[in-house]
């Protein structure tokens, strides 16, 4: 490197390149070479001529102006050329604010530049010109022109050019210069991260082996598309998510390279069209030059993706070569006829005991997974329909196809046979349903997985369960019940004792409600929680949980018997299922324990039938419980294309029967990419809230019929699933849509309350 002036020292010195970076406002629209390092801005200034103090010196690519800033420094007068208007007016507070007085803004593109009072001795391009000549009428002559060169090329190089009579004389080329920010800069530069934590993180990446990226993502909780878009944007990438890409990807491309080559350089090509090759990359450092070197016909255009949808689109890719070497191996047709099963050639795992499949058949399996997680989906459903072959996701509650899969009856039976060897189930056994669990780890990420295959007529079916670890659950706030209700449900577990239900069908979120509570009680850390769970749903820090096991004789009310002797303050039992688990919650409630358990029932009043029908006691029940939460999951309207609905004549009518309020409004999602076009994204609970006092108490005891204990319930105040159902659709955050879905007909319209029909 050249050795800089003292002068340039000084000024670099003089500027705090921190003023110009820490406006995350503006993250968005300065990227690329407008904040660049104060190393390359050292590199810079030793390359180009000597600024003199007398001279007039013009930026063009200001940005964020922290380059021009220092040029302030060292000329005379500078010129700062800016063709975004907002980014060149915060360089213009910025100037003013900081004492760089002799800086003058221009928003405006070189080429539609106002004439200048005064013609300059040097140019400096920090961004490509489209033509060299349009700097021509604001240099004098002999003044220079430094600019970038290489467009094409990672890390551009600069040129010097001399201003001669009406022209552009090339003097040399000056040297490389790397204005590309690497990830950890970005962060930095963006106030995401601290130099603390980077440094924490390139600690453990270099025992752990792990990328510096991905661990800060995981200290710091970031979403990961989120993340990788803004380091798009900084990087200049165009950012791409896996669903845009698959319908384009070209597998024979893919085989063109060396896998080797491609994982060594985080590169994927998917797609090749008029001399241009597509690649992607979860590497926003990533290199072409390599790649450009061995298509040097080619233009490579270089798109960021998540790791998680790298991961998805490698795996497409990969699993048509595989495919086609399967087929040509061992044939692509179906063999199953009236049941009868033809013997399963040794690929797929079954000859003789073996346990080895083929790869493509893993590589299929693991790929099924890979998009499971990128969808969000709580479930994977395989299945057969005689020579049909159907994969289908369980997102926001619906089942969606994955077209992309199109397996025969013979590469099916070797993927559940992988399912089941990662399970540890009997791959020999066709007859009988099966279950088993098995993990998976993607990254940082692991995934706890339940598996139960099935035997059908036209062969087995699987289903696969997907259970985030994430060693934390959901917060209260975070599950979407309103601030009265979340605020009830803390107050209850403040409670030295007594029980508390949260009631619902199978899939209703009743798991997650409780685990919001018991991340509240952990992060609390004052008081012993003990569970005790079939299986365990999800793992949590500061909770000691056990898992029943029926076969050695370790049920639910045996782990009840002993945790009451273990100095519990807290104690939830997965669920009640019978006599014995009820009475062994009630005793342990009565010993001075809050017990927090599920029950299978519709609503929150329907519960205290449930446990008169397993033994308890009506005083038990009235002394011991607590409250119960009933509740559904309702899809959320997407929160990017929400928009205002008109309302269902049909739905209103049976919601108000006396006429709908004046002010009645809900909402609908218009569908957008961030939702797939689906106008909802993920699900919320809605709770029916039945708090258990002294009137409810009475009531209990006398054991009415279940009809009228639920008008005692609406006059003590139960808050019922219509209430909370149409607040969300009040708010706009469920679809009015939904209501139908989630409340038996004869609950849509007012419940009376003390003899009157509600008004609500």
């Amino acid at each position: 490197m050249n050795k800089l002036y003292p002068r340039a020292s000084t000024a670099l010195h003089a500027v705090s390149r921190h003023e110009f970076v820490a406006c995350s406002d503006l993250a968005p629209s300065i990227t690329g070479h407008s904040i660049p390092r104060e190393e390359t801005v050292r590199h810079l200034l030793s390359l180009i001529p000597e600024i003199e103090p007398d001279q007039t010196v013009m930026h063009v690519g200001g940005g964020s102006g922290y380059l021009a800033a220092v040029l302030s420094e060292l000329a005379r007068r500078v010129i700062y050329v800016e063709r975004n208007p907002v980014v060149a007016e915060a360089a213009r507070e910025r100037f003013f604010r900081l004492g760089h007085h002799n800086v003058d803004v221009v928003a405006a593109d070189i080429e539609s530049a106002p004439e200048l009072d005064v013609l300059c001795d040097l140019v400096l391009c920090t961004t490509f010109l489209p033509k060299r000549d349009v700097v021509l009428p604001f240099l004098r002559n002999q003044g220079r022109l430094v600019c970038l060169e290489g467009r094409a090329g990672p890390v551009p190089s600069l040129a010097m050019f001399e201003k001669q009579g009406f022209g552009l004389v090339r003097l040399r080329t000056l040297g490389w210069v790397d204005f590309n920010r690497n990830a950890e800069q970005i962060l930095i530069d963006l106030g995401v991260i601290d130099e603390k934590v980077l440094a924490e993180s390139k600690v453990e990446a270099a025992r752990t082996n792990a990328r510096v990226l991905d661990l800060v993502r995981r200290k710091l909780n970031l979403e990961e598309i989120d993340l990788f878009r803004t380091l798009a944007q900084q990087r200049g990438m165009a950012f791409k998510e896996a669903d845009e890409l698959l319908p384009e990807l070209q597998p024979a491309l893919f085989r063109r390279f060396s896998r080797t080559f491609l994982d060594l350089s985080r590169l994927v090509p998917v797609a090749e069209a008029d001399g241009k090759i597509i690649v992607v990359t979860d590497d926003p450092d990533a290199r072409t030059d390599q790649l450009e070197r061995l298509t040097p016909k080619s233009v490579i255009e270089c798109l960021l993706v998540t790791p998680t949808d790298f991961r998805r689109l490698w795996s497409a890719l990969d699993l048509t070569a595989q495919g086609k070497q399967f087929v040509a191996d061992h044939g692509a047709g179906g063999d199953d006829r009236q049941g009868q099963r033809a013997e399963t050639p040794a690929a797929l795992g079954e000859h003789g005991g073996n346990k080895q499949v083929s790869p493509y058949l893993v590589s299929v399996y693991e790929a099924i997974l890979l998009d499971a997680v990128s969808e969000k989906a709580s479930d994977i459903h395989i299945e057969q329909y005689g020579e049909r072959v159907r994969i289908r996701l369980r997102v926001d509650g619906e089942l969606h196809d994955l077209p992309q899969y199109q397996l025969s009856p013979r590469e099916l039976r070797g993927v559940i046979n992988v399912i089941k060897l990662r399970a540890e189930l009997n791959i020999a056994e066709h007859r009988l349903p099966q279950g088993g669990r098995s993990q998976l780890k993607l990254g940082d990420a692991a995934y706890d997985l339940r598996i139960q295959t099935q035997p059908s007529l036209h062969g087995e079916h699987a289903v696969i369960r997907l259970l985030p670890q994430t060693g934390r659950a959901m917060t209260i706030a975070e599950l979407g019940m309103s601030r009265t209700i979340g605020a009830r449900y803390q107050r209850l577990l403040d409670n030295p004792a007594g029980l508390v239900l949260v009631v619902g069908p199978t899939g209703s979120g009743k798991s997650t409600t409780l685990y919001a509570g018991l991340q509240t009680l952990a992060d609390d850390g004052r008081r012993k929680v003990i569970t005790v769970e079939d299986p365990i749903e999800y793992s949590i820090d500061n909770i000691q949980q056990t898992r029943v096991r029926t076969e050695i004789g370790f049920g639910f009310a045996d782990a009840m018997r002993a945790f009451v002797r273990e100095d519990p303050d807290v104690i939830l039992v997965g669920e009640i299922r019978d006599q014995e688990t009820a009475l062994e919650a009630i005793r342990a409630s009565q010993t001075g324990h809050v017990v927090l358990s599920t029950l299978h029932c519709n609503d929150a009043v329907d519960s205290l039938q449930r446990l008169y029908d397993l033994g308890v006691h009506p005083n038990s029940i009235a002394g011991e419980l607590l409250a119960v939460i009933a509740q559904r999951l309702a899809k959320r309207i997407c929160r990017h294309c929400r928009q205002p609905a008109e309302p269902d004549p049909g739905i209103l009518a049976e919601l108000f029967p006396d006429g709908a309020p004046a002010d009645f409004r809900c909402f609908q999602g218009e569908g957008c990419d961030k939702c797939n076009g689906r106008g909802t994204h993920g699900r919320v609970a809605i709770v029916e809230y039945m708090e258990v006092d002294s009137d409810i108490r009475n009531a209990i005891s006398s054991q009415p019929p279940i009809g009228e204990l639920r008008w005692r319930a609406l006059d003590a105040g139960l808050i019922t699933m219509r209430d909370s159902a149409l607040d969300h659709v009040i708010e706009g955050v469920i679809p009015l849509s939904e209501l139908p879905r989630i409340l038996p007909r004869e609950r849509m319209a007012p419940e009376v309350r003390g003899g009157r029909r509600s008004t609500r």
